[in-house]
């Protein structure tokens, strides 16, 4: 995060708004990090006037934004720990190069353009407008078969102006393979914090003393959100706090029972588990502040940590494993209680010592919120603007 002070809105010398193309690497069809990235910072730059189009794989849908712009196609691959959505071959390219000189944009801003899909395309164009990019990837310990791209990378990349990291954690990855020259930014994701701010509690999922209530939110299903983790730090946390109850934002339920249901005593465990299902953003809002305490159990591929941000800015102490993205977002777990990556047990003792601590949870949850500030969307707006202005002069 940059110290200097938020630049102004970025505008043409003569006072116009910019037209901004973005290209999203990753069908919009899914639900993603990098796509709810790009809708958010769209609407923020458009809510500042400026003209905002964006082009990503896949087909349309009814509650796609008009200004939302797809190529009719895209195929999923396994992409750290998880699914992507791309297109690459065949019309893939002269597409998106079409796309970008109907546009006449004033500047192009490509999201993970490292990776094989249309956010790769634009490089080549010898009439393109200035080109930024950001890279959202964090890949800890960085993978030996990467390597055999980095020359590739390292020359189809220096087109770019000024490159943009979501964290610290996302410029070591993106350092391996990123041209010297190219100017770098640490611009966090953004939030919506005054939505998180001014949340109520509701009172269902609100905790006493005697049965507090602990949170998780993710993709149930996918073993890098590290519900596993949270299952066996819930088993250790009753044995403390018989009457807790863990409530679950997030779809796959069914594998989710089963998985508790595998284990010794897995009923009973069941019986203390209140699955939410997928929640729209106000109630996400009001889910965070009726916590007792937040879990991020995540295992890997987590390049921000986005659950963290809201959390913290819904007022609500935060229990997250030590990936280094989270330490980064956490500056150093002065935010938030670290535990050891994948050590159910160890979560559940840093759950058990807030439950019993009400100062302590104060104090996380005043930190958190201070800390939430970083990551408001008007604050990183104007942090990218900067850049755009850099690259534009």
């Amino acid at each position: 995060m940059s110290s200097q002070e938020p630049a102004p809105t970025a505008v043409h010398a003569d006072g116009r708004p910019l037209r901004v193309g973005i290209v999203c690497p990753y069908s919009f069809e899914t639900p993603g990090g990098v796509q709810n990235h790009i809708r958010d910072f769209s609407e923020a730059l458009m809510r500042r006037g400026h003209c905002v189009s964006v082009f990503a794989p896949g087909r349309r849908t009814k509650d796609m934004p008009l200004w939302v712009q797809t190529n009719g196609s895209s195929f999923a691959i396994p992409y750290n720990g998880s699914w992507a959505h791309l297109s690459y071959f065949l019309a893939a390219g002269l597409q998106t190069r079409r796309w970008v000189r109907q546009g006449q944009f004033d500047i192009v801003h490509l999201h993970e353009p490292e990776a094989p899909s249309v956010s790769h395309k634009p490089l080549v164009m010898r009439d393109a407008p200035p080109m930024v990019a950001t890279f959202h990837a964090s890949i800890e310990p960085y993978p030996k078969a990467l390597h055999i791209f980095e020359r590739y990378l390292r020359s189809y990349l220096t087109p770019l102006s000024d490159a943009i990291f979501v964290s610290p954690a996302a410029q070591r990855t993106a350092d391996h393979y990123l041209p010297t020259a190219i100017d770098r930014h640490v611009i966090p994701n953004g939030i919506d914090r005054r939505a998180y701010v001014r949340a109520e509690r509701n009172n269902q999922w609100a905790g006493t003393p005697e049965r507090p209530t602990v949170g998780f939110l993710g993709r149930l299903e996918e073993e890098r959100k590290g519900f596993p983790v949270f299952v066996e730090a819930a088993a250790r946390v009753l044995d403390r706090y018989p009457e807790a109850r863990f409530l679950v934002v997030g779809d796959g339920r069914k594998e989710a029972e089963k998985m508790i249901l595998e284990r010794d005593g897995g009923e009973r465990l069941l019986d203390h588990f209140e699955f939410l299902g997928r929640v729209d953003d106000d109630d996400k809002a009001r889910f965070y502040r009726s916590l007792d305490v937040y879990v991020a159990p995540q295992t890997g591929g987590e390049s921000f940590g986005i659950v963290l941000a809201e959390a913290m800015a819904a007022g609500c102490p935060v229990v997250a494993s030590d990936l280094p993205a989270f330490i980064d977002v956490t500056e150093r777990g002065r935010d938030a209680a670290l535990f050891a990556n994948k050590d159910g047990a160890d979560c559940a003792e840093r759950i058990c010592a807030l439950l019993a601590d009400p100062q302590e949870r104060t104090r996380l949850a005043d930190a958190g919120l201070e800390r939430s500030k970083d990551f408001d969307w008007e604050r990183v707006v104007d942090e990218v603007l900067a850049v755009y202005r850099r690259a534009l002069s």
